[in-house]
């Protein structure tokens, strides 16, 4: 008896389903790989006897790869396919993890982060693509949203196992450890399609049919689908007659402004000097290996929640009250932070303060900065150029990711803790206003009306939508 439309329909969310979890493992990665050196640098000095510098290079290394990986993402999807990016990416996870494990000396280590850094360049770009190509239109925002949620949650495993691994030291555990969800998504992406948007660049629309209804439970012939085939291929025609000398024509400038933007304001905030050396920064001021470790298990902890929340208040609130608000509290957690390191004593209440100040800092990062780069970074530009603008978006994120994981350790030896906090907190005050100029609230409306809003003079661009009559 062949199967009724309800339980194609429910094997095609199957699908769906796991096509997508496979794929946003890139995501999982991601965080984890970035993450997990937070605690493994409390060990990984020692071992080498690495001072401030040597030890900012180590977690550099990463972002150096993931610059050049980024760079060379996107064509690489384009010309091998995003199924053989990711399954290349698959493998230099696997590879990267296993010989920074086996580091014999710090060189080894440095070359093993760059190639991590690699994959996790390429993935972050081509997960999200592959995703929006591969979904529903109806559940496309979700499921790309995905990739940002598994990233925080790779960061918290990441703090979980430095936890568990910090009593042994066992540092080259923590790094190896990465190898094991690498050969899952390898493992999964060999039977995994191929996106139905690549196969419709290489003139294979039969294929490009039978996927899109293999993942929506659909007939190849269902009007649905031909929707869907059509749409992708109209979204491909116009970015093939676009080039990225157009974003700086002066009707594209504005989407440009603020893809950049928002980009380079999610790095200026300094996230990243706590998601890298939160358990050092602990460990200055008294707290032990272990109690360093588990505060930052309690940090990945907040940061999974609140993005969670965010994901499902992000449509119903808009974007900008929650990037102007979670702004705000950033930049006053900043400052908090640094007052507390003026301090005599960073001991008793003062440390549970701290404590409160970093889960609050990472929550309101989370709930706005967080979950808005890689959507708004999209929503700005028109359908024609938006994969070219998000890829400078990707490109400024990494780029000032690597600038400051060189320069969190020697910015404390000279300016101090409390330094470190208020320059990010200025930054980050002048990053409040930028978006209280410019950021258009993008809630319900379609590419082209937000490109149109920004076209405007003056404070139009920062109106809220008007529901449509």
């Amino acid at each position: 008896m062949p199967p009724t439309d309800k339980q194609e329909r429910s094997h095609g969310r199957s699908r769906l389903g796991l096509v997508t979890s496979i794929a946003a493992l890139g995501g999982f990665l991601f965080g984890y790989d970035t993450g997990v050196i937070s605690d493994a640098l409390l060990y990984i000095g020692p071992a080498f006897g690495l001072g401030d510098t040597g030890k900012q290079v180590v977690v550099a290394a990463l972002l150096l790869g993931a610059l050049v990986g980024a760079l060379v993402g996107g064509r690489l999807a384009d010309g091998l396919g995003r199924k053989r990016t990711l399954v290349g990416a698959a493998v230099i996870f696997a590879l990267g993890a296993l010989l920074a494990g086996l580091s014999p000396t710090v060189g080894v280590l440095v070359a093993a982060r760059v190639l991590l850094g690699l994959a996790i360049g390429a993935s972050s770009s081509c997960v999200p693509l592959y995703l929006a190509e591969i979904a529903p239109p109806e559940s496309r925002g979700r499921l790309v949203s995905l990739n940002q949620l598994l990233i925080t949650v790779g960061i918290l495993v990441s703090y979980g196992v430095g936890a568990a691994l910090a009593p042994a030291q066992a540092w080259r555990w923590m790094l190896a450890l990465a190898a094991v969800p690498s050969l899952i998504m390898l493992a999964g992406l060999i039977v995994m399609p191929e996106s139905p948007r690549w196969l419709l660049l290489r003139r294979r629309e039969d294929q490009a049919r039978q996927v899109l209804a293999s993942v929506q439970g659909r007939r190849a012939d269902d009007r649905a689908v031909a929707d869907q085939v059509q749409e992708l291929a109209d979204l491909q025609a116009q970015e093939e007659g676009a080039s990225y000398r157009d974003l700086i024509s002066p009707r594209l400038r504005p989407a440009l402004r603020i893809g950049i933007g928002i980009t380079a304001i999610n790095q200026l905030v300094g996230v990243n000097a706590i998601i890298y050396y939160a358990p050092t920064l602990l460990k200055n001021v008294g707290f032990t290996d272990t109690g360093a470790t588990i505060v930052t298990v309690v940090i990945g902890a907040v940061n999974v929640a609140v993005t969670l929340i965010a994901l499902a208040l992000i449509d119903r609130l808009g974007r900008r009250p929650l990037m102007l608000g979670g702004v705000l509290i950033v930049d006053l957690a900043l400052l908090f932070l640094g007052a507390l390191y003026l301090l005599p004593s960073q001991t008793g209440i003062v440390t549970i303060l701290l404590i409160i100040g970093l889960c609050v800092y990472i929550a309101a990062f989370a709930g706005s900065l967080g979950i808005g780069i890689w959507l708004l970074n999209s929503e700005v530009y028109p359908t024609a150029v938006r994969g070219k603008g998000s890829s400078l978006g990707v490109f400024t994120h990494w780029g000032l990711d690597f600038v400051i994981s060189l320069t969190v350790l020697t910015l404390v030896d000279a300016i101090t803790p409390t330094g470190l906090f208020w320059v990010y907190g200025a930054l980050g005050i002048a990053g409040l206003l930028f978006l209280w100029r410019y950021l258009p609230e993008t809630k319900g409306r379609t590419l082209e009306e937000i490109n149109a809003e920004l076209r405007g003079v003056g404070r139009r661009a920062t109106r809220p939508a008007q529901p449509s009559p």
